[in-house]
């Protein structure tokens, strides 16, 4: 089939698997010719097919020579429905693994249940022994809690009073004004259970129990925290709360760890084009102005980009990082570097329909959404017939 972007709000419901490939590709050779990682040897990714998780997957294995497990929850291609994106980009990696002789495994499930959690126990157990870095990136807009059974749904809304600001419609470059009412408790409550640091304290638990989870082991959960103008729709509301919630697990978990001279850490990464962040309003907008103003100043950085340098400034190498009473390391800093934040600002107050192309990185933001679904990739021929039906290798 001749494959084509298909769009419905901020998804895209077709992805292409020439175009992830290449991405992958691409990402790979990015870190091959960076300086190696002294980093982990076995390290299990939990949502490891797109965004933040995949570049640490792919930073683990071709910057450090990791053996990877990547667990996350894609479907294959089904008639004439393609695959997701992260089922592509999953194959892609692992056949790049293969052909550097990397050990790697995938398990594609739900990561909020126990079954996964088990399945993977007794994949670290038959294949890997034990496991030296536990990456936690799993988005998400609903949980099923593995014990009570009570399914929750999160919402991104504010909390205490409704909010107004610019949005952005990336697709026609329409900037408006938008009016996001605010969640009550029952909204706030859910959305923690989704994307609060539950789930990944169960994770870290099980391992423990299972004494698959090494002396001296590392985990990092990943979060955002923006500008005061994201504030009330992000680090203030709904998603904000269960990023508090996370990060005050990443706390009591390295208390855990520490006594076997473990660490735990949630990264604060700078704001980029992903499927999730494109759900936020008005973080459209401000990405795009913020895109502008970083390539203007030479500091741009894609997931790969931010994730070497976590992974090779922070968690392993000379700046190796001690988890301090935040638990927090700052990977966000040159987005919020004041001389950054002044330029947007002043172009947020200015921006309009008729200038936001002018002043913000509409068509940088359109291509690095259309380059999460394969699309938009040099060296690829959308007009090709291509069988949709890619099979991931390793699939444990």
């Amino acid at each position: 089939m001749i494959i084509q972007p298909k769009t419905r709000g901020f998804i895209c419901t077709t992805a292409h698997p020439e175009g992830c490939a290449k991405q992958i590709e691409q990402q790979i050779e990015y870190v091959k010719a960076q300086k190696k990682i002294e980093g982990p040897a076995n390290v299990l990714v939990i949502g490891a097919s797109t965004g933040y998780g995949l570049a640490s997957r792919i930073s683990a294995a071709f910057g450090a020579g990791a053996n990877t497990i990547g667990v996350f929850f894609d479907k294959a291609a089904e008639g004439q429905r393609t695959a997701s994106a992260g089922w592509y980009n999953s194959a892609a990696f692992e056949q790049q693994a293969a052909e550097l002789g990397l050990k790697s495994h995938s398990i594609v499930g739900d990561a909020f249940s126990d079954a996964i959690k088990e399945k993977t126990i007794a994949l670290i157990k038959a294949e890997y022994g034990t496991i030296d870095l536990v990456i936690y990136s799993v988005a998400s807009p609903r949980r099923t809690h593995p014990v009570t059974g009570e399914t929750f749904s999160s919402v991104i809304k504010p909390v205490g009073t409704a909010y107004s600001n610019k949005t952005l419609n990336f697709h026609t470059g329409e900037v408006s004004m938008t009016t996001i009412e605010p969640a009550n408790e029952e909204e706030v409550r859910q959305t923690i259970a989704v994307m609060g640091g539950e789930d990944w304290r169960m994770w870290i638990d099980q391992l423990q129990a299972a004494d698959v989870l090494a002396d001296g082991a590392t985990t990092v959960a990943y979060s955002y925290i923006g500008p005061e103008i994201t504030h009330p729709i992000y680090r203030d509301g709904t998603i904000g709360q269960a990023k508090h919630d996370l990060e005050q697990t990443a706390i009591q978990m390295n208390d855990l760890l520490s006594s076997k001279g473990g660490r735990a850490f949630v990264s604060v990464n700078k704001a980029l084009v992903t499927q999730s962040s494109s759900a936020i309003p008005v973080v459209p907008l401000y990405i795009s102005a913020l895109y502008e103003v970083m390539k203007e100043k030479g500091l741009h950085e894609n997931c790969i980009e931010q994730m070497y340098r976590l992974f090779s400034e922070h968690l392993y190498g000379e700046g190796k990082a001690t988890a301090d009473g935040s638990c927090l390391i700052r990977i966000d800093d040159w987005e919020m570097r004041e001389d950054v934040q002044t330029e947007v600002m002043k172009r947020w107050d200015e921006l309009t329909t008729d200038n936001a192309g002018e002043l913000a990185d509409l068509e940088g933001y359109r291509q690095d959404f259309f380059n999460l679904f394969g699309f938009r990739t040099d060296g690829v021929d959308y007009e090709a017939d291509i069988d949709p039906n890619v099979d991931i290798p390793n699939m444990y």
